[in-house]
């Protein structure tokens, strides 16, 4: 293959939501971008597709048509012990459902048509920053060069970052956690999400796009190690220990039997630059599913973020109050989000505590309003 130099104002690694939403933003200013993207669109990724109504407004300024879509609204919540007991809430300000699968294809068509340079299948081998300033970046598709390099690329960190280990930080003792998702057709509300917990997890599930329904848990790597490494083993052990899951897993239809795996999965804030590289979405910092808004969280900080870099390119400051300003903001925006989610998770996934928790919260409804409301933030 012919090498190729290209030169971008900005480069992105990634494009998932967040940078797909920060090259919409970024095109629409009249800057010049390229991303890379390793997988081809459309794809599916481990995500419970719930979407909170904060992102809505946003989604429609970069150019998606929601309101034609017909998705489903969601206004209600259900969360469940393993003892079988059902904490039902109103949701406000709510969300809707809409899969990755078509959420990202789409996102990637708009950003196409507004000159994104989107390379699929493309890998990044290494990043260089010479002195002359800019970045050179090497891929499985050419070489290239920007003047500012942002990175979106997920939980697990590329080995091309400093000390980066592209499968992530991986725990020998099963403590880290996996992520499992299916989509399924079930005859469920469409305006409700729910949580069902068990031991040492929860799953969510709720209606998206296509008449299905996302089916996406959280575990610990322990509770599949002592089910020998069998996913369907350890839900039939485990999972099924709620009569509720127990119901879904045996009555619905799933799309596929197979179901889409992640692994090492962690829950804090990480940071939201590296050796000079922005970092937004998951890459900078992930809440725990219980919380959901990952997805919201990820749009929010690229739209933080091109703000910065917009006034870079306008030469109204430097790149380094630009990362400044970045950190600030996302610590603002998230900051409490992340902790409220790490003390929340804490409440769940434990036989007992949780279903006491979830007896107190449903004769204290003022009280669960506002915990839901810590996971949630304002349109934006």
């Amino acid at each position: 293959m012919e090498t190729q130099s290209e030169s971008y104002d900005c480069a992105i690694i990634g494009g998932g939501l967040a940078g797909l939403c920060l090259a919409v933003q970024l095109a629409d200013n009249g800057i010049s971008v390229i991303l890379f993207e390793k997988n081809h669109y459309p794809f599916h990724k481990v995500c419970g597709e719930y979407i909170s109504m904060e992102s809505w407004d946003f989604l429609k300024s970069l150019g998606l048509t929601l309101d034609r879509l017909h998705l489903p609204l969601i206004t209600h919540l259900g969360v469940s012990s393993e003892k079988g007991f059902m904490l039902s809430q109103a949701l406000q300000p709510g969300g809707f459902g809409i899969s990755r699968y078509s959420l990202d294809h789409y996102l990637s068509e708009i950003a196409s048509r507004k000159g994104v340079r989107i390379l699929q299948g493309c890998r990044v081998s290494s990043v260089n920053r010479p002195t002359t300033g800019g970045y050179e970046i090497q891929t499985s598709q050419g070489s290239f060069t920007s003047r500012i390099l942002c990175g979106s690329y997920g939980k697990y960190t590329p080995a091309f970052m400093d000390n980066g280990v592209e499968e992530g930080v991986k725990s020998e003792n099963g403590n880290n956690f996996i992520g499992v998702k299916y989509h399924v057709k079930a005859d469920l509300q469409p305006d409700r999400i729910e949580l069902h917990n068990f031991r040492d997890g929860y799953c969510g599930i709720s209606k998206v796009d296509r008449d299905w329904h996302c089916l996406c848990y959280l575990t610990t790597a322990k509770n599949l190690l002592e089910n020998g490494k069998d996913i369907r083993q350890m839900e039939e052990n485990v999972l099924f220990k709620n009569p509720f899951l127990k119901e879904y897993f045996t009555n619905s239809a799933f799309v596929s039997r197979q179901p889409l795996v992640i692994s090492n999965v962690g829950f804090s804030k990480k940071k939201t630059e590296s050796e000079g590289i922005f970092l937004l979405g998951d890459a900078a910092g992930s809440i725990t599913p219980l919380c959901g808004n990952g997805m919201s969280m990820g749009m929010r900080a690229s739209k933080i973020l091109a703000g910065e870099l917009l006034k870079f390119f306008k030469s109204e400051q430097s790149q380094e109050q630009a990362a400044a300003r970045y950190e600030a903001a996302w610590t603002r925006a998230f900051g409490k989000r992340i902790t409220a989610g790490y003390y929340l998770q804490s409440l769940f996934g434990k036989r007992n505590t949780t279903h006491f928790a979830l007896k107190i919260l449903a004769k204290m409804p003022a009280l669960t309003s506002k915990l839901v409301a810590l996971t949630h933030g304002e349109r934006f």
